[in-house]
């Protein structure tokens, strides 16, 4: 499947997507092609950390316009990690960045002046994949995230299912009896089978430390059995975790992202194999990777901006800092 260059024709956005450790912030035009694209790091404050978001939001907004005077955004996206309620625009609470009960729409909103769409930074993905990418043309899908963590976007009837905020947290499902997860749970499908575990996993095992789950599958290649053994046991995870996803919502496909995701075959082979073995009556859904790759968050923030301006009609003139935009 070709990868996805625009975001379609509508009004130029800003995009802006938080991570745990980097930021990435777009402009995209009329014709939903990105103009320019940005990374900074994300400025951890402990509790203050929303503040510093916003902050950055704001200023990257006034680097991008400048530098493309004839680009009038009319609104933006902001993608978060952690518990989010989309309805709210809250940052409900993310563990590893500091936030409890942060209104980053009201606040972005307020240093942009422009409406912003507000959301799960791995939902907003998964939009990105439903509307433009490999999920699309599928009423039941799930689109799973699998790096640092993992994390899904539901889809069911062609709906996003948020249930709360809380809906598609599948890299806590229990899949086996350890080791403990940063949840605090133990056995978590992300303990077992997220990038970061299989390099962790990996270098317990043999004292090694190791750069990430790229450079265990290419140990694996050559010959390595705790390679292989560590990427096998998170197949097995994952095939478990995908079967109780199965059982439950019975997808058309699975459409997978993600670092651990440019794999490849050498990962959806198996792992469709294994699945198949777990199954019986059920509905096998097809195992697809995605195909927007690492912007897929920027186009679904810009998805979401679009949605925003839609659902408010705006045709008000918008300011940054007293440039005016339209």
């Amino acid at each position: 499947m070709t990868t996805p260059t625009s975001a379609g024709p509508g009004a130029a956005v800003l995009a802006f997507d938080v991570g745990g450790t980097d930021m990435k912030a777009a402009l995209l035009d009329e014709q939903g092609r990105m103009l320019e694209s940005t990374r900074v790091p994300t400025p951890l404050d402990g509790e203050r950390t929303g503040d510093r978001v916003v902050d950055e939001v704001a200023r990257l907004a006034v680097r991008l316009t400048s530098a493309h005077p004839d680009v009038r955004p009319a609104a933006a996206g902001l993608l978060v990690p952690g518990h989010v309620d989309d309805v709210r625009g809250i940052g409900v609470f993310a563990e590893n960045l500091g936030w409890r009960e942060f209104p980053f729409r009201d606040r972005a909103e307020a240093a942009l002046g422009v409406p912003v769409g507000f959301g799960h930074d791995v939902r907003g993905a998964g939009e990105a994949e439903h509307r433009m990418g490999a999920a699309r043309g599928f009423d039941d899908v799930v689109v799973v995230t699998i790096g640092t963590g993992i994390a899904a976007a539901v889809f069911v009837d062609g709906r996003l299912y948020t249930g709360g905020g809380l809906a598609g947290e599948i890299g806590h499902d229990r899949v086996a009896e350890g080791p403990i997860c940063a949840c605090g749970g133990r056995g978590c499908l992300e303990a077992v089978a997220s990038a970061a575990a299989i390099a962790r996993r990996y270098s317990l095992r043999t004292g090694r430390p190791i750069a990430g789950a790229k450079e265990v599958l290419e140990l694996m290649r050559a010959g390595d059995a705790n390679a292989a053994a560590d990427w096998a046991s998170a197949l097995d995870a994952l095939a478990l975790g995908f079967s109780h996803v199965v059982a439950l919502l019975a997808p058309q496909a699975i459409v997978i992202g993600g670092g651990l995701s440019e794999a490849g075959d050498e990962l959806l082979q198996p792992l469709r194999e294994r699945l198949d073995g777990i199954l019986t009556f059920h509905r096998r859904p097809q195992l697809i990777k995605a195909s927007i790759g690492a912007d897929a968050g920027l186009f679904g923030s810009a998805l979401a901006a679009r949605d925003a301006l839609a659902a408010v009609g705006s045709t008000a003139e918008t300011t940054i800092e007293g440039e005016t935009w339209r």
